[in-house]
């Protein structure tokens, strides 16, 4: 069966994507894709293998069940680690399959020993350590027990990283936070050092970090929303793209989705008419309209009621009446050629107009993270320029 829509997604943007980036971190870095939120919306079973062939060898996932499914589809050669949830149960599954994991606090890391004890296989952890975000993390008065256990377990215990994560590099408003953060985290990683324990990676930098603080990238950075080509916030992007004679640079990164779908029909309404449900909208002459199958279930936010428009023959074509759960109208009355079964584009270029994702999200009042998340992952991804 065809889905009502679909979403493509732009291999060669992504290759562009991602060699802008290395060049940014220089090889001696480790870039780690980040593919939580089903990577941003874009799909871990179709994008982790594009990543990879586009040279990416080192992939982060949330949670054990997004583990699950990144690792049914990478090759052999390709590593996972796991930032966030995993139940104690789920944690001889990922020692078993060289999946390294946060441990963020001593359930975890006592779990993590006794499980890796249990099956003789050393558990790769990365010690989280709590510098300033206050959400996950090793505090200073944590790590003189937890160096004794780890120095401990040293035969089952793997340390793959020290990381911590900084709360919004992406806005100016957090710079001097952001710089106090870094301070701990060096400062904590220097007490782990002095009480004998080191790991292969030293990270934090997230894309906001990479871009704009470069003495934070250490030997590893998590690279999530600059390699979908977009960029973290509007300052980074400025900052990046805008230099102090105020020149201004080509934007480097590439959208690399489009969403899409078709006209499911198309009619006239008469003068003095609601359209679709309640008095949202009252024509105030004859007016063509098509109907798009998509709507609220799909994404396609009910705030872009009278407010959203879509591209259709390479024209606007605004919203008219409330968004449903399944379906939309649009007025097609300045598109005389437009017809049932033609392409309309939700987010995308079409001809010489183009609806970012920037642009769609300030429209649903939403960050161009949680626009992407919410695109159901039933929705069709379709590789293009590949």
């Amino acid at each position: 069966m065809i889905h009502s829509s679909y979403i493509e997604i732009d291999y060669k943007a992504l290759k562009k994507n991602i060699r802008f980036l290395q060049k940014e971190i220089t090889g001696s870095v480790k870039f780690v894709s980040v593919i939580k939120g089903n990577a941003y919306g874009h799909g871990i079973k179709g994008f982790l293998p594009l990543a990879e062939s586009c040279g990416i060898d080192y992939f982060a996932v949330s949670d054990a069940w997004e583990a699950e499914i990144a690792n049914s589809v990478k090759s052999n050669k390709s590593e996972l680690m796991i930032m966030g949830m995993i139940d104690n149960e789920d944690l001889k599954w990922a020692i078993e399959n060289r999946i390294s994991f946060f441990v963020f606090d001593q359930d975890r890391l006592e779990a993590a020993i006794r499980t890796a004890r249990k099956i003789k296989r050393k558990a790769r952890i990365h010690l989280e350590l709590e510098t300033g975000m206050n959400r996950t993390g090793f505090s200073d008065n944590d790590l003189e027990e937890i160096i004794q256990i780890i120095k401990k377990n040293r035969e089952i215990i793997e340390l793959t990283g020290f990381c911590t994560h900084f709360a919004g590099a992406e806005s100016i408003a957090n710079y001097v936070r952001v710089h106090e953060q870094f301070k701990k985290y060096q400062r904590l990683t220097r007490i782990l050092h002095k009480g004998g324990l080191k790991a292969k990676y030293r990270h934090a930098a997230s894309s906001a970090a990479t871009l704009i603080y470069p003495e934070t990238r250490m030997n590893l950075v998590r690279i999530g929303i600059a390699q979908y080509g977009l960029w973290p916030s509007k300052e980074t992007k400025m900052y990046k793209l805008f230099d102090g004679e105020m020149k201004v640079y080509r934007d480097p990164l590439e959208q690399i989705l489009q969403w899409k779908c078709k006209i499911m029909s198309v009619k006239e309404v008469k003068p003095a008419e609601f359209i679709n449900y309640g008095n949202a909208f009252l024509t105030t002459r004859k007016t063509r309209i098509a109907t798009v199958p998509v709507g609220y279930s799909h994404g396609f936010r009910r705030s872009l009621s009278n407010v959203g428009y879509v591209l259709i023959g390479g024209k606007k074509a605004p919203v008219v009446g409330m968004v449903n759960m399944n379906m939309f109208i649009v007025d097609i009355s300045l598109i005389p050629t437009a017809k049932k079964g033609d392409e309309v584009v939700l987010i995308g270029k079409q001809g010489k107009n183009r609806i970012s994702i920037a642009s769609f999200s300030e429209l649903t009042n939403f960050i161009n993270y949680e626009l992407l998340t919410r695109l159901p992952s039933e929705i069709p991804r379709i590789v293009i320029n590949k």
